[in-house]
């Protein structure tokens, strides 16, 4: 297939198109850096700076990763416009795409992300569970709905509601993993707030699924079907580096230096992957301790 895609330099877009290449298919990059983008990546791909430079291009599938990242700097009301802005603009930019090429792509992957659910406590959350309304559920829905408008042009549309990604050169454990192996590792807050993780390569297998997957569309959430709280994730961390886990960065600190976005780290959502595990998916790295022993044995 020949394969468009948004966010491929980025921490998930790079593997994806790695394992794209190896499956045979033609990689189509947006990228701010087109001249660079190949070199990023590792792989061969035909780069633009715009999704309207491919319209005169034939596209199968979309995979749409783009947006800008949501920890980089404190929420205030102008950066929170920008976090929407980032993701309604690429995602806007395909639809216009789709109503210019002769023939529009058959599918359309989108990313969301865990933060749909807003904080949902202990309870388990699925696919149909109802969001709690915070910015981050207006974010994501916001993201979705602009996807979901391919759908006119015939294009079904599969959106991945992320969780926390997990792999050894990128993501969340880039910034945690050397404070834990010189052992300033520790939960944050009270450690109850649930962390739906999922590893790279699952993901990337995930995205893939869905790609191939003609019966399959919606909302699908992309995390292991273990999540785990905060306070087990950085236990079984500290065990994997064998190092003490004894440090806690309480509540209000967190929130004094982070005001809104504290919410991210502060609470959670035990979501599992429903659809995706009903629709035959089958995870390489169900449980934590599983994952985090082949990241770090890597990294050794």
């Amino acid at each position: 297939m020949r394969i468009l895609i948004t966010g491929a330099t980025g921490f998930v877009g790079q593997a994806l198109c790695r394992h794209l290449h190896e499956q045979s298919h033609e990689l189509l990059v947006i990228s701010r850096h087109p001249r660079e983008a190949a070199g990023t990546i590792g792989v061969p791909v035909t780069a633009h700076d715009s999704a309207l430079a491919f319209e005169h291009d034939t596209i199968d599938a979309m995979i749409n990763l783009a947006g800008e990242p949501i920890f980089d700097k404190r929420w205030s009301e102008e950066q929170k416009q920008r976090l929407i802005d980032s993701r309604v603009e690429t995602t806007r930019a395909l639809d216009e795409l789709c109503q210019r090429l002769a023939t529009p792509p058959k599918v359309l992957i989108s990313a969301s992300a865990m933060g749909y659910y807003g904080d949902q406590g202990e309870r388990e959350v699925t696919e149909e569970t109802e969001p709690h309304d915070e910015f981050a559920h207006r974010l994501c829905r916001t993201w979705e709905d602009e996807a979901r408008r391919l759908e006119a042009h015939g294009v079904r549309v599969a959106i991945a509601r992320i969780g926390l990604v997990l792999d050894r050169d990128g993501g969340m454990l880039k910034p945690m993993l050397p404070m834990f192996r010189f052992g300033f590792g520790g939960k944050v807050g009270d450690g109850t707030q649930y962390m739906p993780w999922i590893h790279r390569e699952d993901l990337v297998r995930a995205i893939d699924f869905l790609l191939t997957r003609e019966d399959l569309a919606g909302a699908f959430n992309a995390g292991a079907p273990q999540p785990v709280t905060n306070e087990t994730f950085t236990r079984t961390l500290a065990d994997r580096l064998d190092r003490p886990a004894l440090f806690t960065v309480p509540a209000g600190v967190i929130e004094l230096a982070l005001g809104e976005m504290s919410r991210l780290l502060l609470t959670g959502a035990r979501m599992v992957p429903a659809r995706l595990e009903a629709a035959g998916f089958t995870f390489r790295y169900p449980e934590l301790d599983q994952a985090l022993a082949a990241i770090v044995q890597r990294r050794r």
